[in-house]
């Protein structure tokens, strides 16, 4: 196969997992930016994590509500728990890794907040550990995982949401991902903002 072909060959692959993945997920996600808004509109904040490359998508999605996305806005209170890696060395060091995240959400977390974290297939202590704390606290959780995910679906209770993206290759995984991410985003600002002038 020539270069090209195989570059063309993923781009199709990527098409056809967001198509397939359409139809079901999208009142999901709907759904979803609807509690992100209650939240933002009863003065909560989205507290965001994941480890590894979803703590990149946390930090990356904590940044666009704080700032903006596709257009100029006032910020929405927005924490990515993964940005600070002194803080998340501290915990590590005196507590345990586990409690990177769940330490966090024990200090800074209200009862309107929300917990949105992003995991894929590790089914970690710090994901179980963090979910916990949330629930501790009183606040409510959202998941963006893929379906071997057991361990932390699990945890959720009835009033928590699960955005399983399904059975797919971690890169894929984070592809429909940050195009979830996105299309909350998107749709947070139209409910809070309207549509573009």
């Amino acid at each position: 196969m020539e270069l090209t072909d195989y570059v063309v060959d993923i781009f199709h692959r990527h098409i056809d997992t967001t198509m397939q993945t359409i139809e079901s997920f999208s009142p999901l996600i709907v759904a979803t930016s609807e509690v992100l808004v209650g939240a933002l509109l009863n003065e909560g904040k989205i507290l965001c994590c994941g480890e590894g490359s979803s703590g990149l998508l946390s930090q990356h999605f904590a940044n666009i509500l704080l700032n903006r996305f596709q257009r100029e806005r006032p910020g929405l209170p927005a924490i990515a728990l993964s940005g600070d890696a002194s803080m998340l060395t501290a915990i590590a060091s005196d507590s345990s890794f586990n409690e990177i995240f769940a330490k966090q959400i024990r200090t800074l977390a209200q009862a309107q907040d929300i917990l949105l974290l992003i995991s894929h297939g590790t089914g970690s202590g710090t994901a179980l550990q963090t979910i916990q704390a949330a629930h501790d606290r009183g606040i409510r959780v959202i998941v963006l995982c893929g379906d071997n995910d057991n361990d932390i679906r699990a945890l959720l209770t009835a009033d928590d949401i699960e955005l399983n993206i399904g059975d797919v290759p971690r890169a894929t995984f984070m592809e429909i991902a940050l195009l979830t991410l996105h299309s909350l985003c998107e749709l947070i600002e139209l409910q809070l903002f309207g549509s573009e002038v």
